[in-house]
């Protein structure tokens, strides 16, 4: 399976993030590019693109945006998907990560642990979305879409 090799994310509409969510999405395109698993099959009689692929997220006119091209920056796909089936997990994730962060601030191990357990349910939740938004589009991994997940939030921060 190939990969993504470099990761792109147009958020020049939206509102300048939270110093919580700068440090998640840095995390994300990190722990992306550390290590992920994006394939794009074959369309047609034609051979599938071979990676690794440079991939772009954006957010337009209210869809979500994956724009591919090859190592060499050669386009090869571009999908646009609705936003509607991700905009009840992303409002959960951010509030669960809210409760998150103030939680560490002032509760307990244990009180912190519970409510990390539900943001990583959420998140799970999220990335199986997107595989199942992406299936026949792109192969990716749960964790390569956990990532991917997380990066969609970004953009819909202040969206």
């Amino acid at each position: 399976m190939s990969r993504i090799c470099h990761i792109e994310i147009d958020d020049s509409s939206l509102p300048p993030p939270t110093p919580e969510i700068e440090q998640e999405r840095r995390v994300a395109v990190f722990d992306l590019l550390e290590d992920n698993s994006f394939d794009l099959p074959a369309k047609g009689d034609g051979p599938a693109p071979e990676g690794p692929f440079r991939l772009a997220l954006s957010i337009r006119e209210g869809r979500l945006v994956f724009d591919i091209a090859t190592e060499a920056e050669e386009k090869v796909a571009e999908f646009h998907l609705s936003l509607g089936p991700f905009r009840q997990v992303v409002k959960d994730y951010f509030q669960i990560c809210e409760s998150y962060f103030e939680a560490v601030k002032r509760l307990p191990p244990s009180q912190i642990e519970a409510i990390d357990m539900a943001r990583r349910g959420i998140h799970n939740e999220g990335a199986r979305v997107l595989q199942e938004r992406l299936e026949g589009k792109a192969d990716l991994d749960i964790d390569t879409a956990r990532r991917l997940f997380t990066l969609i939030c970004v953009l819909h921060w202040g969206g």
